[in-house]
């Protein structure tokens, strides 16, 4: 046994292999001390070799699944090894033979299918990348596979686009050829993604056979009637295929056709800007706190997925969107509906990963009747839907409609309400649907019945009121009577039915062939019921899988209505409202709101979320040029200004995903990359400081922005020295306003960069409102026309809880500072301030300090511009100068 657990293992030399022995996969040598680690099992030995002894563990197999989702979180890799061959059978060749084994499939973490493996509401793609061509001339393309539900797409990519695109899918597994795996132009995009790359050999990727090799694998003749694709893509499509029969061996994949992602279809947004935005997954990768789960109002696992494709690639085709929006608003007006729909879909079976394990050979009754639920949910909704439809919902109901009612009633007729999740197990099909079946389950459950009927038969039919069927483990069953009737039946017609077995010293026994045959189906009535219920998952699963498309289309449909539905659900509960999306480059906010921040708050304090508006469109203003405007945002920390950022990225995302949105009104003309630059963060495992992260991040932007693109930056500058940062900023807005020419918004501490609203045309200040009331900033979250007095940081600090007298040290500097004058008195004081300030201070009298307060109030005053403040600014002025005055 140990050879062959060696012959198999040495074909499999980068997986954990799982050997199976009875009712348990075994593990032996480095894997079982691997396994043990990692899966925190006992690591006992069994036998020796090479006069060491064998470190062994094992896990049982009823509890595999849980063991190998461990496994494969930790990026490992096992091969199943299963008894290929009935022991009895091994059993024939010798005492001693070796049942015959062999690995049955790979599980990787791109190519799980098992339920418990998977989470409900996200994709599990396998990627491959591949590259045509030579140095220079080289085109790159991706083909990405979810093997639980059949999905399957290509598209072509940019070089620079490949970690973007990448991070878009979030493929569980990438697949590249060796020779690209270490090419160092492409190491630092593909480091990102850790042990989920994976190199393969290049025959895989090979371009001269990849057309064959898809072809044979779909069964066409041609790819002609599937699309146009570039030879990248042929490659990468054919290397993913190749991959899977790796991984799967003879089970084939049940995947849809290859669909080609068009360039420019979908909003380009790169991995800064998603971990910024936390669009599917927060900044500490985790899903709850982003903006899916916020919004996410769906009531099924495929109509989850669906929602989370959608949200990390937005459509740009307007058409497209509006399609969206149209079955949103269809079910925000139609509240009876929405809600009977939702309730109806609330809680059915994964049908589209039911289908792919059926056709995996990994399904069981569970899955068929995953299915049958599915089709009866379908087929009913389907009726729900009167017209006139939107063209999404309408589309969806035929799809509905279309659905197979035979096989729906088939299902329904032979499986049990509730059956059990292993087709080994039996008990799944329901009483009545197969005589036969009934007949072996009879025997075998109520074998002493049926016996007890038999006799009292043959007692009836012989007259002989003693007779007795009885069991023994040497004859097994026989028909016992006293010696004179006996006799007399033997001298009669019956002597031909009984056949006589034994001579006791006061009873005969006989046997007859019924009773022959009768004995024989007892003993092989649960073998026999467990066959008739195999053949017939056998037999259901064939005509489930001869349905594949229309099924595969019934399951989209359901999850575009549980989508539609969802984020209707949301529209209403949160008040959203429907946008207005074009080919213009208007970009025009009303009170809007972060979807996020509000949700917080309202499952918080209650607070309500300050609304604001926003306008980046062309000619507002007279903001001079056909392009988008930028906006200055100046103003506190803790004011506001980040959340003001990223809502309104967020808010386009979400109008080209096609849902409502949180503003009163919105036109937003088509984004077609998205840019965010917002927080401050290093990679030390790439040795570049926070600095350096920035500049790499606004270089990107400043190199592919165009006047279509949607840009927010967030104190760009401010990690390095005063002037440096402050040219930095400067040139950046200069550079946005004038090559990039896109719709922006800047937020910066940088005040003097308010200036540029003078001579750049397009340029527009904003700042956030704040209050001082009784020496405390209050933060209004409002965002107002204007400029920011000062950045208030002393007082956010005095609210994070630094010690009072560092509070006041600082302010004293500041005011000195603020004094302005000379380069050399600044440096001057600077060297003047005492190393211990907070002890020193208490040292200075009040007399040798200037009067900050005094200069602070003429300088507020001279600040003042009567002639344009409404009357509540100037109220709130006046309690400023008040307070400043009160000061001393």
């Amino acid at each position: 046994m140990m050879a062959q657990y060696i012959e198999i293992k040495a074909a499999n030399p980068d997986c954990l292999l799982f050997y199976r022995m009875g009712d348990f996969y075994e593990l032996f040598f480095d894997d079982a001390a691997e396994a043990s680690r990692a899966l925190g099992i006992t690591l006992t030995k069994r036998g020796k070799h090479l006069g060491e002894d064998i470190p062994m563990a094992g896990v049982p197999i009823h509890a595999a699944d849980d063991y190998l989702q461990k496994l494969i979180a930790l990026g490992h890799r096992v091969a199943v090894c299963e008894q290929i061959e009935d022991p009895a059978e091994a059993k024939k060749r010798g005492a001693k033979s070796v049942v015959k084994r062999d690995v049955v499939r790979l599980v990787t973490p791109g190519t799980i299918t098992e339920e418990a493996l998977l989470e409900p509401g996200r994709a599990n793609y396998l990627m491959t990348l591949s590259r045509i061509g030579a140095s220079g001339a080289e085109d790159y393309a991706l083909a990405w596979a979810d093997l639980s539900t059949g999905s399957f797409r290509t598209a072509k990519v940019e070089r620079e686009r490949i970690e973007a695109e990448i991070a878009a899918i979030e493929p569980s597994e990438i697949v590249v050829a060796e020779p690209l795996f270490h090419d160092v132009r492409l190491a630092p995009r593909l480091k990102r993604f850790g042990r989920a790359v994976r190199p393969e050999p290049q025959a895989f990727f090979d371009g001269s056979t990849a057309e064959a090799r898809i072809c044979r694998f779909f069964g066409v003749a041609t790819l002609e009637g599937l699309g146009r694709f570039s030879r990248a893509e042929l490659s990468a499509a054919a290397a993913l295929i190749a991959y899977l029969g790796k991984t799967q061996l003879a089970a084939k994949p049940m995947l849809e056709r290859p669909v080609q992602v068009a360039a420019g279809s979908i909003m380009e947004i790169d991995p800064a800007t998603r971990g910024s935005l936390e669009l599917t997954r927060t900044l500490s990768g985790k899903r709850q706190g982003s903006l899916l789960s916020t919004i996410d109002r769906t009531v099924t696992g495929a109509g989850a997925r669906l929602l989370a494709a959608r949200i990390a690639t937005p459509l740009t085709d307007t058409a497209a969107i509006a399609a969206h929006q149209d079955a949103v608003a269809f079910l925000v007006d139609e509240p009876h509906l929405r809600r009977a729909l939702r309730k109806a879909l609330a809680g059915l079976p994964d049908s589209e990963r039911a289908l792919s394990r059926l056709a995996l050979g990994r399904g069981g009754p569970r899955d068929l009747a995953g299915v049958r639920d599915c089709l009866a949910a379908a087929l009913a909704l389907a009726e729900t839907f009167g017209d006139p439809l939107p063209a999404e919902i309408a589309a969806a109901r035929d799809a509905l409609r279309a659905l197979p009612t035979d096989l729906a009633d088939r299902l329904a007729d032979h499986l049990t309400d509730a059956p059990p999740p292993f087709k080994r197990d039996g008990g799944f099909v329901r009483a009545g649907a197969i005589a036969a079946l009934d007949e072996a389950r009879l025997l075998g459950e109520n074998s002493r019945r049926v016996i007890a009927e038999l006799e009292a038969r043959y007692a009836a039919e012989t007259g002989v009121r003693n007779l007795r069927i009885k069991y023994n483990n040497v004859i097994g069953y026989f028909i016992e009577m006293g010696e004179a009737p006996a006799k007399a039946l033997m001298a009669s017609d019956g002597g031909a039915v009984f056949r006589h077995r034994q001579t006791m010293a006061s009873a005969m026994r006989f046997s007859t062939e019924e009773l022959a045959n009768l004995e024989s189906r007892i003993a092989g009535a649960q073998s026999e019921a467990l066959s008739l219920e195999l053949a017939c998952f056998d037999t259901l699963a064939a005509a489930v899988l001869s349905q594949t498309d229309a099924l595969r289309d019934g399951a989209g449909a359901l999850a575009i209505l549980d989508v539609a539905a969802a984020l209707a659900e949301i529209a209403v509960e949160a008040n959203w409202t429907r946008p207005h999306v074009d080919d213009t480059l208007a970009f025009a906010i009303e009170g809007g709101r972060h979807p996020v921040v509000e949700a917080a708050l309202k499952a918080g304090s209650g607070d309500p979320f300050v609304a604001n508006d926003c306008d980046l469109s062309p000619d507002n203003g007279g903001n001079g040029g056909g392009n988008g405007a930028i906006w200055l945002l100046t103003g506190p920390n803790m004011g506001g200004k980040s959340t003001f950022l990223r809502q309104n990225a967020i808010i386009a995302v979400l109008a080209q995903i096609g849902s409502f949105v949180p503003a009163k009104s919105a036109r937003i003309g088509v984004v077609d990359r998205l840019f965010s630059r917002v927080g401050a963060s290093d990679d030390l495992a790439e040795g570049r400081s926070t600095f350096m992260v920035e500049m790499v991040e606004a270089a990107a932007i400043l190199n592919q922005a165009g006047e279509r693109a949607l840009v927010i930056l967030d104190e760009i500058g401010r990690g390095t020295s005063t002037y440096d940062g402050l040219s930095l900023a400067f040139a950046t807005v200069e550079h946005l306003h004038e090559s990039n020419r896109c719709r922006a918004l800047f937020a910066t501490h940088f005040h003097e960069m308010t200036a540029l609203a003078k001579k750049l045309g397009r340029i527009r200040n904003a700042t956030m409102r704040v209050k001082e009331y009784k020496g405390e900033v209050i933060f209004l979250h409002e965002v107002t026309a204007g400029t920011a007095d000062r950045s208030y940081g002393i007082q956010v600090a005095k609210l994070a809880g630094l010690p009072k007298s560092v509070v006041e040290r600082a302010r004293h500097v500041l005011t000195e500072l603020e004094r302005g004058g000379s380069e050399a008195r600044r440096t001057a004081f600077i060297d003047d301030l005492p190393l211990f300030s907070a002890a020193a201070a208490k040292e200075i009298a009040r007399d040798e300090l200037p009067a900050p307060e005094a200069s602070a109030l003429v300088r507020a005053v001279g600040e003042i511009d009567p002639d344009q403040m409404s009357p509540r600014e100037a109220l709130d002025t006046l309690y400023r100068l008040k307070q400043i005055a009160g000061a001393k």
